[in-house]
């Protein structure tokens, strides 16, 4: 139990020094790990619902086989772009 606690206080603080060191500190890190937070349970009702409809529609045959997996990864490459960091702003001189 104390070895998954140490491991557990271990992975917080590595992350947290992680993401202190990358452009715009650990607050705009924090920030956009939230934004990405929100999309992805966007993206999980979406697939929920898709899924759902998927088995409704189509109980058996190929399209009840892979439907879901291909909802899945249109949904990745949604997230890939709609994920990333926005551009950075200039702040006026």
């Amino acid at each position: 139990m104390r070895g998954f606690l140490f491991g557990l206080i271990l992975v917080v603080a590595l992350a947290l020094s992680v993401l202190s060191f990358r452009p715009g500190g650990l607050r705009r890190q924090l920030r956009l790990a939230a934004r990405r937070l929100r999309i992805v349970l966007w993206l999980g009702g979406v697939y929920l619902a898709g899924s759902l409809v998927i088995r409704l529609l189509f109980p058996s045959g190929p399209m009840s086989d892979y439907g879901p997996a291909v909802l899945a990864l249109l949904l990745v490459v949604v997230f890939a772009f709609i994920g990333q960091d926005p551009a950075p702003t200039r702040p006026d001189t």
